[in-house]
């Protein structure tokens, strides 16, 4: 169909925000908290999680992998997790049964049958279902934790990591130091081989030889080009 000839003018969008405020109007997308006003589009939504998912039905990673993202495709799916080792599903969705936000909204039944036509059939008696606050389990986990969360590095348990935390601290904030004196020595380098350009940036150059930065002279190490194959 051709809409060319619609007319189209500069409130048609502010006519459709008008119309979606009045069919929201019991709705408040906004939390208030510690003087601060957070936009909060959802406000208990639901997570399903349906276990012991055959091996027939549950090819492959690849297979699980895909239907992760096909789940995520899905409007009215917050998150989705296919795990194809414990052959289970975990999805968190807005329900049916939720207030009534503007977001689209779906059904634990609805979820089940798109993954039936996936090829993944579930089985009642292994599937748990839980409410979940969005602004309190989800929101502020992701916006505003309580604490930073702290990773050992990889082969390191936390208490190995704690031991050596301030020695590896010291170390990296040396290196920075060594680097930003290493970068000023090149500049320093450079405007005096182009005293054209520090007269542009309004600098005097440096003469070749002086001392240069915290690591002494400027190195007689002739400069050149390397190229791949030469």
């Amino acid at each position: 169909m051709d809409r060319r000839d619609e007319e189209v003018n500069e409130y048609t969008y502010q006519k459709e925000l008008e119309r979606e405020k009045k069919d929201s109007k019991q709705y408040n997308e906004y939390v208030e908290e510690d003087g601060e006003r957070f936009y909060v589009p959802y406000r208990m939504v639901k997570e399903v999680t349906f276990g012991g998912i055959s091996k027939e039905d549950m090819m492959d990673s690849e297979h699980a992998a895909r239907l992760q993202y096909r789940l995520m495709l899905q409007e009215a799916v917050l998150f989705a997790k296919v795990e194809f080792v414990a052959r289970k599903i975990r999805i968190t969705y807005n329900p049916e049964s939720a207030a009534d936000n503007r977001k689209a909204k779906t059904s634990r039944e609805a979820l089940a049958e798109f993954l039936a036509k996936e090829g993944v059939h579930v089985n009642e008696r292994s599937v748990a279902e839980r409410d979940v606050d969005y602004y309190n389990e989800i929101y502020k986990y992701h916006f505003n934790p309580a604490v930073i969360r702290e990773h050992p590095p990889w082969g390191y348990t936390m208490d190995e990591w704690k031991g050596m935390k301030a020695e590896y601290e010291a170390k990296k904030e040396g290196y920075e130091l060594k680097k930003l004196s290493n970068f000023h020595e090149f500049q320093n380098e450079y405007l005096a081989e182009h005293p054209d350009v520090a007269l542009q940036m309004g600098k005097k150059p440096v003469p070749k030889g002086a001392k240069r930065g915290l690591f002494g002279k400027k190195s007689t190490k002739e400069k050149g080009f390397w190229f791949h194959g030469v």
